[in-house]
């Protein structure tokens, strides 16, 4: 009876909305939660581990949005399957050995989750090494993820996996010594029509923002096409640091326009093809067009890494700034084709 009594007086129910302030009443809400419901947790220290499948138009967000719940440790912080039209906002992520947040299509391929919404999520510490993500998402179309912060991962920031008509904005990535982060931002598995735009990189990881990947064939969504990634735009976003700026890997068609790079420490792109399957598309078909870039020759001695079995030819370059700061008569970068009126040895700054 007091238990009952206790779990009454935590878990406050009005009109669709739970108020849950411990762990136990967390707990008992999940246990029984409905789809339409806004879920708001009190301030604390919660564990991580939760996982919800197939509830629909659910809300989970901060009580007190200036004092968020902190979800410390598990395998995953929380993961989502098949939760369509879900929004989480104002939640502190770290300390997880897998994933922080896991988002996906429960395995259905061909039938992807909409509307998925996240604000205002601060996830640390994640990993640190191996193939671990801040925000894993597989087979999600129109997703929003806005003004969030990641610091620490093992694999990716965020990751997508077959995600389409979808929007990365206003996020921060900051790398974190001791962990392993391959990138900061990651396209691939056949994900079309993603914008990321209005986000800063600092440190993030060996390529921060990746425009493709490699894929197992088994879990492209959709299945049967011959292309990482296609029709991704990366716009007005500033990149320091990491020793590239961004990756393009196996991918058909891209926009990298108004962009800040700030020393990158090896290269400034790189064009590679990690997927080689008969009859994928090398990669192909990028336009870069009005980027300030601002390196240094004693780090950048190759300005594009590009591999064997891709397309430079297709690239386009506009209108670039490049300056090289330790040695500005040497800034004009070479480049696999010519560049359309570009800007060499002036400082953007």
């Amino acid at each position: 009876m007091k238990t009952v009594l206790f779990l009454l007086l935590a878990n406050v129910a009005v009109a669709g909305e739970i108020i849950v302030r411990d762990v136990d009443s967390l707990r008992a809400a999940l246990r029984d939660l409905k789809s339409g419901v806004t879920l708001k947790i009190a301030p604390g220290d919660y564990p991580g581990g939760h996982h919800v499948s197939g509830v629909e138009k659910l809300t989970i967000e901060a009580l007190d949005a200036k004092n968020p719940p902190h979800f410390k440790g598990g395998g995953n912080g929380w993961q989502f399957s098949r939760c369509a039209e879900l929004t989480l906002r104002n939640l502190r992520i770290s300390g997880q050995t897998g994933n922080g947040l896991n988002l996906d299509d429960g395995g259905q391929l061909d039938a992807p989750v909409m509307g998925i919404t996240l604000e205002h999520i601060e996830i640390s510490d994640i990993g640190p090494q191996g193939n671990h993500d801040g925000i894993k998402c597989s087979g999600l179309d129109k997703l929003t993820i806005r003004d969030c912060t990641i610091t620490g991962w093992g694999g990716q920031g965020i990751d997508f996996v077959g995600c389409h008509h979808s929007l990365i904005t206003g996020c921060r990535f900051i790398g974190k010594e001791g962990f392993t982060a391959s990138a900061a931002v990651q396209l691939k598995g056949g994900t079309s029509d993603v914008i990321v735009e209005k986000c800063r990189f600092a440190n993030a990881g060996e390529r921060p923002i990746n425009l493709g990947g490699s894929t197992g064939l088994p879990y492209f969504r959709p299945q049967g096409v011959k292309y990482e990634a296609t029709r991704l735009i990366v716009r007005d976003n500033v990149i320091e640091g990491s020793p590239c700026a961004a990756a393009f890997v196996g991918v058909d068609g891209a926009e990298f326009t108004g962009n800040t790079i700030n020393f990158p420490t090896k290269w400034i792109f790189r064009i590679l093809q990690e997927t080689r399957e008969p009859g994928f598309v090398p990669c192909r078909n990028v336009l870069i067009k009005d980027n300030r870039i601002v390196f240094r020759r004693a780090q950048v001695q190759i300005d594009i890494n590009s591999s064997d079995a891709t397309a430079p030819e297709t690239f386009r370059f506009e209108k670039n700034h490049w300056f090289a700061e330790d040695k500005p008569q040497s800034s004009k970068p070479k480049l696999p084709t010519e560049e359309k009126d570009g800007i060499y040895g002036v400082d953007p700054r």
